[in-house]
């Protein structure tokens, strides 16, 4: 068994990232296997070596370890663009230069309301003059998957049986940067890892994953999908939810805090049973 954390370096971790990268590695190690470090540094204008580095040393503090040296996205582009160039020779791809506006007025459009998010796939469907047209406008163009409205369901460990239909999702930023869902699931197969323990919020993501997993002929890993850590607000937990990282809270304090809130004792190595796990988020009172 391999897992993995894979934080972006856009500044200090939370507790609520720290509670999931100590699920991921709880779920590896207990299970004797490997557990790796990814930073997903892939947006330039966000990601700091310094972040980078707080990250790794708050990992460190809370009694996590890795397998390896630590993998950065932004090494990796060669590896992405192959997978992209397999996807363009089997016509699986097409240029888009709608942007989030033309994207969220499209999705209210009298054809009924899409789920928010979901591409209405109106770059996919352009004439050879609305594409030249859009091409002689200089806007750069992003690239898509045309996934063909296909529905994937998986099984994951914590939530049972879900899935959903994937839509034509980014595969190539308009910027010239790979985009996330490409991304990850070129390096989680490169790197071998066959088990992805993260935060609900990403649940919607893995039916794209997968299918990009199956399109490119790379194995599916597991999916554990872990319940968020809320503010008092209800909302997700973030730095204005006050005394939240490890700059706060004594790395003892906040592990005591954060097996307590998964129904385990410390050590927790100890006593990981996933089927105790909480399934509802958790409120961070401060």
């Amino acid at each position: 068994m391999t897992g993995r954390f894979a934080p972006s370096p856009s500044g200090r971790l939370h507790v609520g990232n720290l509670r999931t990268a100590l699920l991921a590695w709880l779920f590896a190690r207990s299970a004797g296997g490997r557990f790796l470090l990814r930073i997903e540094d892939l947006d330039r204008a966000r990601s700091k070596p310094e972040h980078e580095a707080q990250q790794i040393a708050d990992l460190k503090a809370i009694g996590l370890d890795w397998d390896g040296e630590v993998v950065r996205q932004s090494e990796r582009t060669g590896l992405y663009r192959q997978a992209l160039a397999r996807l363009e020779n089997e016509g699986r791809v097409y240029p888009c230069w709608c942007t989030r506006a033309e994207i969220r007025a499209a999705a209210e459009a009298p054809h009924g309301p899409l789920p928010e998010g979901f591409y209405p796939g109106t770059c996919r469907d352009l004439t050879d003059a609305e594409r030249a047209e859009r091409e002689r406008s200089g806007r750069p163009a992003a690239l898509r998957l045309d996934a063909q409205a296909e529905e994937i369901a998986f099984h994951d460990l914590l939530h049972g049986e879900t899935g959903g239909v994937v839509d034509d999702f980014v595969l190539w930023r308009g910027d010239d940067t790979p985009a996330y869902q490409l991304a990850v699931v070129v390096d989680d197969a490169d790197q071998g890892v066959d088990q992805v323990v993260r935060g609900d919020d990403l649940i919607d993501s893995t039916p794209r994953q997968i299918l990009l997993a199956r399109l490119l002929g790379l194995p599916q890993p597991a999916y554990a999908h872990v319940p968020l850590v809320l503010g008092p607000d209800g909302q997700r937990l973030a730095k204005r939810h006050g005394a939240v990282t490890l700059a706060d809270l004594a790395p003892e304090e906040a592990l005591e805090w954060m097996a307590a809130s998964l129904n385990l004792t410390l050590p927790v190595l100890e006593n990981l049973a996933p089927e105790r796990l909480p399934r509802e988020p958790t409120t961070w009172l401060t």
